[in-house]
């Protein structure tokens, strides 16, 4: 007797994990190389982000209230400073507060360009300055600033780039003069750069700014592994881990790890990485600047003004473009 069978067949179709193959490459690269890092600019997923919120308004925090001190008192300076019919571009305008108060303080701005590489964060902020100043020409531009892009044309008006919250600070001296360099190409001979820096200070400061009583700091850093586990197939146990921020006084910039409580292994795309306990893994860096130091990195401009607060944490400088020097960049 035959066997009954069904009358349809049941299919299960189960779908391969599709991981981010960038991030993968990224990230194992980093873990071989000497010493181990993981890729900074992991950190700032959605979730990552809401947390660099919240740190930002810490008490232990003190560059955002500082350099909008700064603003607060010379705003309208650094407006003279720029000077009328400037088309404004703006690298990682996020929620563009600083931004809009500029804008409106500005003589005439010929226009603005955001830079940024959340499209939420960029429709947010457009629908700022569109609400604010209507009348306003702006082209934005949803990309990653770190790389060369295509920027809309500016006829007749010279270009000044705003790079507020010393983001500079978070790259290396190779990728900061680099973007630099590619900053003067884009504004041209005589065009400007309106850049904010953290300068040098006390470990006393600093240490705590980035690894606060709290804990969001440490949940920001942390919060990179479950992102690694998500989108790249890794599995660290972020259990197995903890934060750690230090002051590299040689170098003056703080460095964020994450460090290994105990003998461990993670895997990824089928690689192993053995991990001693207490070895750590660089995932951050913030550069402290001086003056000097900063246009030391920034051979393509001068030095016009500078503004600091009343006990000189932070600074923003207004830098304009040496044609002589761009010309024989770009020949």
């Amino acid at each position: 007797m035959p066997l009954d069978r069904p009358s349809a067949a049941t299919v299960s179709v189960h779908h391969a994990q599709r991981y981010d193959s960038r991030m993968v490459r990224q990230v194992i690269e980093g873990l071989s190389s000497t010493p181990r890092t993981l890729p900074t600019q992991y950190l700032y997923d959605a979730k990552g982000s809401e947390l660099f919120e919240r740190i930002t308004h810490l008490p232990e925090y003190y560059l955002t209230r500082t350099e909008m001190s700064i603003f607060d008192d010379h705003l309208d300076d650094m407006a003279a400073a720029m000077g009328s019919d400037v088309w404004l571009i703006e690298l990682g305008s996020g929620a563009g507060t600083k931004t809009l108060r500029l804008l409106q303080a500005m003589r005439e701005p010929a226009g603005y360009t955001p830079i940024e590489i959340s499209k939420a964060a960029l429709d947010a902020s457009l629908d700022a300055i569109q609400t604010e100043m209507p009348g306003l020409d702006v082209q934005a531009v949803c990309g990653d600033f770190t790389h060369d892009l295509n920027l809309p044309e500016t006829p007749g008006s010279r270009r000044v780039v705003f790079f507020p919250g010393s983001t500079i600070g978070n790259l290396g001296a190779d990728a900061s003069r680099a973007l630099l360099r590619r900053l003067a190409r884009w504004v041209g001979p005589g065009g400007g750069l309106l850049i904010g820096v953290d300068l040098i200070k006390s470990p006393d400061l600093l240490v705590p700014a980035y690894d606060d009583a709290a804990g969001i700091t440490a949940a920001f850093n942390l919060n990179l592994l479950d992102r690694l586990n998500r989108e790249a197939g890794a599995d660290f146990d972020r259990q197995l881990w903890e934060h750690r921020a230090v002051w590299n006084k040689r170098e003056a910039r703080m460095e964020s790890y994450l460090v290994s409580t105990r003998d461990q292994e993670v895997h990824l795309a089928g690689r192993r990485f053995a991990f001693s306990a207490g070895e750590a893994v660089w995932t951050e860096q913030s550069q402290k600047y001086s003056l000097a130091s900063l246009m030391a990195l920034a051979q393509d401009f001068s030095l016009r003004e500078h503004w600091t607060d009343d006990r000189s944490w932070c600074a923003m400088a207004y830098l304009e473009v040496s044609g002589l020097r761009v010309d024989k960049e770009q020949g």
